[in-house]
């Protein structure tokens, strides 16, 4: 503990507590809680009733455990009101835009669509279908791909039920068959070896994209960023579109203070 937050331990130890129940995937116990932050028992039920009496905790008598609240969500709300992601990744796209003399983008994903948020065209390249509010199908973009390769197995399948989950835009030559849960899975498989995502012709016949994926505190797909060039471009520059998108996405995820 620094000598600032020590002046103010209550307001250290209630951040971190809120800090703590952000990364749970249900309601805790106290007692769990006291353990995991090395807090005395009195302590933390004095703070989390403080936090419950604002808002910021819900207590879950029958089940004798504690999660976030609504003031809580309203905080995630206003972060998402302030467009951080827009914000922190558009410098991002627009370094590799700059660098590679190809158009980028930062996409988010909604349900099985990706949401585009940031675009950023060179000059002179091919137009692109993709522009901030567009909605695509994320398991035919590189942005997409690399966001579902994050998710857990049974958030995938929640996703992709059966094969009416799937569309088509294009079917590209690489594509040897109708796209089922079992292609989906193959390809995202590659995607977490390599840590980067392609897709070539899906979108748009003639055009080629790699992208990677920006992940949260929890390790969850929070955005992604893709770059999009002509098919057969030299190997070198897709290598090179390659390892900048990765690298973005990271250095993204770490302003985010995700995992990655």
């Amino acid at each position: 503990m620094t000598s600032e937050t020590s002046k103010v331990p209550a307001v250290d130890q209630a951040l971190r507590m809120l800090a703590h129940l952000a990364t749970q995937r249900g309601p805790v116990p106290a007692a769990s809680i006291a353990q995991a932050l090395g807090l005395p028992r009195s302590t933390t039920y004095q703070l989390l009733a403080v936090m419950q009496e604002r808002g910021f905790v819900v207590h879950l008598p029958e089940e004798r455990r504690y999660g976030l609240g609504v003031a809580a969500f309203e905080l995630s709300s206003g972060f998402s009101r302030q467009q951080p992601l827009t914000r922190l990744g558009r410098p991002l796209v627009a370094g590799i835009v700059d660098r590679l003399a190809e158009s980028g983008h930062l996409a988010v994903l909604h349900g099985r669509d990706v949401l585009y948020l940031v675009e950023e065209r060179a000059p002179r390249r091919p137009s692109l279908v993709s522009d901030v509010g567009v909605r695509l199908p994320a398991h035919l973009t590189a942005s997409g791909r690399a966001m579902l390769a994050e998710l857990p197995a049974a958030q995938l399948r929640a996703l992709y039920p059966d094969r009416d989950a799937f569309s088509e835009r294009h079917r590209s030559p690489a594509d040897e068959a109708p796209w089922t849960y079992s292609r989906l899975k193959s390809v995202l498989a590659e995607i977490r070896s390599t840590g980067v995502a392609t897709e070539h012709g899906e979108v748009t016949e003639g055009l080629a994209s790699v992208g990677a994926a920006v992940v949260d505190h929890l390790g969850w797909p929070a955005a992604a960023i893709a770059v999009t060039f002509a098919e057969g471009s030299p190997s070198d520059l897709v290598e090179t579109a390659s390892d900048a998108v990765r690298d973005a996405a990271a250095t993204l995820s770490r302003r985010i203070r995700g995992t990655r």
